[in-house]
């Protein structure tokens, strides 16, 4: 199926609007994963060589994608668009990323203003999610990152997030924090 196996891929990660795993792959196209990996290889290989568009393992699987160097002139298509997070958005998902699983308490100790508004802003848009329960007094909800929030911000997995600095104060680890998971991939400018 060899070079069929890699049209089918293509197309399908062209199709899906989400990154699709190797086994969703195999599953879809009734192969092995191994046969899938090796589709995906000659893929990206293929890709590496001077296209505008790309094959990246994001958010525990594979999406096409356009190329960093591109990224103004597909911003400027779809600026009317973007769907950016705010400020307070972006430092209430990197306190949560970097922290997580994490209160509403331990949010606002960092931000040092209340995060009601923002918090469900973030849970509507599928970026955190309801970890469970603190087993403290008033048991508090623990809020935790989605596969969407690896998706927006373009990692791999949790550990792609850059390090931190240990003896920074809780204002330069805000600070730090957000410039890091900024850079990651999304600028915090915008309306969410």
């Amino acid at each position: 199926m060899g070079s069929n196996l890699s049209q089918i891929i293509e197309c399908l990660l062209f199709v899906a609007g989400e990154p699709l795993s190797a086994k969703e792959l195999a599953r879809t196209t009734e192969t092995e994963t191994d046969a899938v990996e090796e589709a995906l290889l000659a893929l990206r290989r293929r890709y590496d060589s001077g296209c505008g568009l790309q094959i990246i393992e994001i958010a525990g699987g594979f999406q096409m994608a356009t190329r960093p160097e591109h990224a103004p002139s597909v911003g400027r298509l779809l600026a009317p668009h973007a769907n950016r997070l705010s400020r307070p958005a972006l430092e209430t998902a990197t306190i949560i990323a970097y922290r997580q699983p994490c209160t509403q308490a331990d949010i606002e100790a960092v931000r040092g203003v209340s995060s009601d508004a923002v918090l469900k802003t973030l849970l509507e848009r599928g970026l955190i999610c309801d970890a469970g329960r603190k087993p403290s007094p008033g048991r508090p909800i623990l809020y935790a990152t989605t596969a969407d929030f690896l998706h927006y911000f373009g990692l791999s997995e949790l550990t792609d997030l850059p390090p931190l600095e240990e003896d920074e104060d809780d204002a330069s680890t805000m600070e730090a924090m957000t410039t890091a998971l900024a850079a990651a991939g999304v600028s915090g400018e915008g309306d969410a």
